[in-house]
């Protein structure tokens, strides 16, 4: 899973060729879950509700970036990393 940021112990990344809708995924502290692109929501897994809170702030800040790296990773193409949170 190509990871495309890191910022305060949390991992955000994407899978290739991943199912619709558009996510990606966050790992904290051992804890997993994906997050739609286009509605900015947890749609799978569980993070602390701080951590939930942090990861929206950033995809909120970089939601296209975000999603012109889903349309690689649907192209099997490289991944551009994204600016922290912090």
């Amino acid at each position: 899973m190509p990871e495309i940021s890191r910022f305060l112990g949390i991992v955000i990344a994407m899978y290739f060729k991943e199912h619709a809708p558009p996510h990606f995924h966050a790992k904290y502290g051992g804890k997993r879950a994906a997050f739609s692109i286009q509605d900015l929501r947890l749609i799978e897994g569980e993070l602390p509700p701080r951590v939930v809170s942090l990861v929206l702030e950033w995809a909120f800040l970089h939601r296209e970036e975000i999603m012109d790296n889903w349309e690689r990773a649907r192209r099997e193409e490289q991944l551009q990393k994204i600016k922290p949170l912090v």
